[in-house]
């Protein structure tokens, strides 16, 4: 049951996007004040940024069932805003007149090196899951907690473009889901043609006479037949059979 309602509570991709929302109030509440940020917008805007990003995870995921197309444009929300936020740490930088760390120092490869823990819990899931979510941010807070704000904003701009690759799989792999399985559109009118079939059965309807499969009544679109009925063949359009509806 719990699996159910807190499904996203088991993606890497949401528990990092929370662990990079904390870092990311914690950042803006120790270093922008009247001087740097007099009216407060980029406060407003970096923390609405990352909460953003494991709001629109977890909306995805929760409207999967209904809706593949929903959960990918979710998602894909979930990144763009991911993409501003890093922006946001990069320009942090560059006021101090500073750069982001090379790929190939020591600082980014220790950073880089860092894995996640695999989520562990059978029930009592948000009580679990916030424990592992604070032991998962604590294997960062030697940078994220470290006073110096250019290490903090290396450190996040590191696993904000962490999570953007991690986002980037997996909407690879829901629009692979998506071909194979179709949408909730797809869903319905699979449910629908098997009801119609069904009825057709009961109804003794004609068997097609292409594939043997039971027939049902449409109405035709275009054509000379156009507004008038006709038996069309319940595996369409795979099967093209038809018969006069006399």
């Amino acid at each position: 049951m719990e699996i159910r309602r807190f499904g996203y509570y088991w993606l890497d991709t949401w528990v990092l996007a929370n662990v990079i929302q904390l870092a990311t109030q914690n950042f803006c509440m120790h270093y922008l004040n009247r001087t740097n940020d007099p009216c407060g917008r980029q406060y407003d805007q970096m923390t609405q940024a990352a909460r953003s990003v494991p709001a629109n995870i977890a909306e995805g995921s929760s409207r999967r069932s209904t809706s593949k197309e929903t959960e990918m444009k979710l998602t894909d929300v979930a990144r763009a805003s991911l993409a501003e936020l890093a922006n946001d740490y990069l320009n942090w930088l560059l006021r101090g007149e500073t750069v982001p760390w090379s790929v190939k120092s020591d600082e980014h490869k220790t950073v880089t090196a860092v894995q996640l823990d695999p989520p562990i819990y059978k029930d009592d899931v948000q009580h679990l899951s916030s424990i592992h979510i604070l032991s998962q941010k604590q294997k960062f807070d030697k940078w994220l907690r470290s006073g110096n704000s250019t290490t903090e904003a290396n450190c996040l701009l590191i696993l904000c473009n962490r999570l953007i690759m991690m986002l980037n799989k997996q909407l690879s792999n829901q629009l692979a889901t998506f071909k194979e399985e179709g949408g909730f559109a797809e869903a319905l009118s699979a449910d629908r043609i098997a009801y119609r079939a069904a009825q057709s059965v009961k109804a003794n309807a004609p068997s097609c006479p292409k594939c043997g499969k039971p027939m049902i009544k449409r109405v035709a679109k275009k054509g000379i037949n156009s507004g008038k009925e006709f038996w069309s063949c319940s595996g369409y359009p795979e099967c093209n059979g038809t018969r006069s509806l006399k």
